[in-house]
């Protein structure tokens, strides 16, 4: 539904150029040939969708670009990506490309799918206005006939979704096919089972909580991709401190973002001559007392774990186990920051606040646990609920990245799923003689995704295609193409499902 709302939207701010519209109806007046109307208005942004054609689809081929990274002649780089996000970020975007690559962008943001196939609409769109401005129709005339076609696919959408959320087991297989057709990733399609059925486990843990923030992807590099598992809990990229217990039960949680360093020398690079190792003795007693009096004040809080961003010295750490109380130092800030939300607590940036004034973070169970050979803290039990954790193995730093980048838009689709669970499966007559061409244009160009998927396979095109169509007029609207053996079929004995809210 937001397909058509979002590509009607672009061609109409294209045409909607009273300068350029006035220049096309003077020189159709004229009896212009039409090979001397200006269509540079369009130019640019045909070339960009036509870039994207033959990566559309679940057998698009891969692109190699090459980058230009700076003014200098040889700053360029090369790379093989499908990765329509790859693609999309290393594309100048000016004039009317921008506006091609801007509804791409938004598509990418709402959904988290369909980057490609709203721009190749849009570009088909454009070729058959070309057409119809050729046959001096007018392009408000053009507007409001595919306004009315884009309302008709709708009503054909909506009487053909299906809404199976009342049944949990129908629905469970529902995303479970949705997340295996949404895979784009040629990296993962050996795996493609294995990962689909993974993020379907995952946005289900959040319940009614849809927020992907509670869905953590941590990337190891090292074993293979089927090694990838779902994890409970939150990992934090660190470890707990020396001497301290790697396991704390019913954790009452200070987080703070407070320099506890109070070696201020050290810490700037500063230098004190003394005249006497008596003086350097008393120096380093002022500042353990200071450390204390900071401990003291933490004390106070009556909590077991303390979390900082800063760093915390040794001493520092021997008095905290003296209190018992278990510390992690050295966290980052956007990890600490999501780690505040998941606990429902609130970062500290100084010691002088009432505890009655403080949210503390609390959990069930912290402990300290090893991936491969790093160290992490795992946190579970938290007030968030059914937080989870992906953990992502590969061989390369650019394949974690990629499939990432995979899974990251296939929840996006997933939690619009649970939000809006209408599907659909796979993929009207009164009207003027001009509204009728440009009704007409608007079916060709839906026409030319699926004939642009069935070519990027390598099959005859036009012949299921045609196949494609017969099936649709005979009523059979859940056929498509089966990519996999070249035929049509039904897309519901398949399981090839989409959100109805992404169309």
């Amino acid at each position: 539904m937001f397909l058509f709302r979002n590509v009607h939207s672009l061609v109409k701010e294209i045409i909607d150029n009273e300068e350029y519209i006035e220049q096309t109806i003077k020189k159709l007046s004229n009896d212009t040939s039409s090979k001397d109307i200006n269509y540079s208005i369009f130019a640019k942004a045909i070339a960009a969708g036509d870039l994207f054609k033959n990566i559309l689809g679940p057998k698009g081929m891969d692109k190699i670009l090459q980058y230009k990274m700076s003014d200098e002649p040889d700053a360029s780089q090369l790379f093989i990506t499908n990765d329509r996000a790859i693609i999309l970020s290393k594309i100048d975007d000016d004039n009317q490309m921008a506006k091609v690559l801007d509804i791409s962008k938004l598509q990418y943001d709402k959904f988290g799918d369909g980057r490609t196939s709203v721009i190749v609409l849009a570009i088909e769109l454009l070729r058959q206005m070309e057409i119809l401005l050729a046959k001096k129709i007018h392009p408000q005339t053009i507007i409001t006939g595919w306004q009315k076609a884009t309302n008709e696919a709708l009503t054909v959408l909506e009487g053909i979704a299906k809404n199976n959320s009342s049944n949990l087991v129908h629905f469970k297989t529902d995303l479970i096919n949705i997340s295996r057709t949404t895979f784009t990733s040629n990296i993962l399609q050996g795996k493609k089972e294995h990962f689909s059925k993974l993020r379907v486990y995952a946005i289900l843990k959040l319940h009614d909580e849809i927020d992907l923030k509670l869905i953590q992807i941590i990337k190891h590099l090292g074993h293979n991709l089927s090694d990838s598992y779902l994890g409970e809990g939150f990992l934090l990229t660190n470890c707990i401190g020396i001497n301290m217990p790697k396991c704390i039960e019913n954790a009452r949680i200070l987080i703070a973002n407070i320099p506890l360093n109070t070696d201020k020398i050290k810490e700037t690079g500063s230098s004190i001559c003394v005249d006497s190792s008596t003086k350097v003795t008393e120096l380093e007693l002022s500042e353990k007392e200071k450390m204390k009096d900071i401990v003291e004040k933490i004390l106070q809080y009556n909590c077991n774990v303390f979390i900082n961003r800063e760093s915390i010295y040794n001493y520092f750490e021997q008095l905290l186990v003296e209190k018992g109380i278990t510390a992690i130092q050295y966290t980052d800030f956007p990890s600490i920051q999501r780690l505040a939300q998941i606990l429902s607590g609130d970062i500290l940036s100084t010691f002088n606040i009432s505890s009655d004034n403080i949210h503390f973070g609390k959990c069930n169970l912290i402990e300290e646990i090893l991936i491969g050979e790093d160290k992490f803290v795992k946190f579970s039990g938290v007030a968030k609920g059914e937080i989870c954790t992906i953990v992502l193995f590969g061989n390369t730093q650019e394949i974690l990245d990629e499939v990432e980048q995979s899974i990251h838009d296939v929840l996006c689709v997933l939690s619009k799923i649970i939000k809006e669970p209408r599907i659909c499966y796979g993929g009207a007559k009164k009207a003027s003689e001009d509204e009728s061409l440009v009704i007409e244009s608007f079916a060709s160009a839906l026409q030319q995704l699926p004939t642009i998927i069935a070519q990027n396979t390598g099959y005859y095109s036009i012949e299921l295609i045609t196949n494609l169509c017969d099936a649709h007029i005979s009523g059979k609207s859940t056929f498509g193409l089966d990519i996999e053996k070249g035929i049509i079929a039904d897309m519901v004995q398949l399981g090839i499902f989409e959100s109805f809210d992404l169309k």
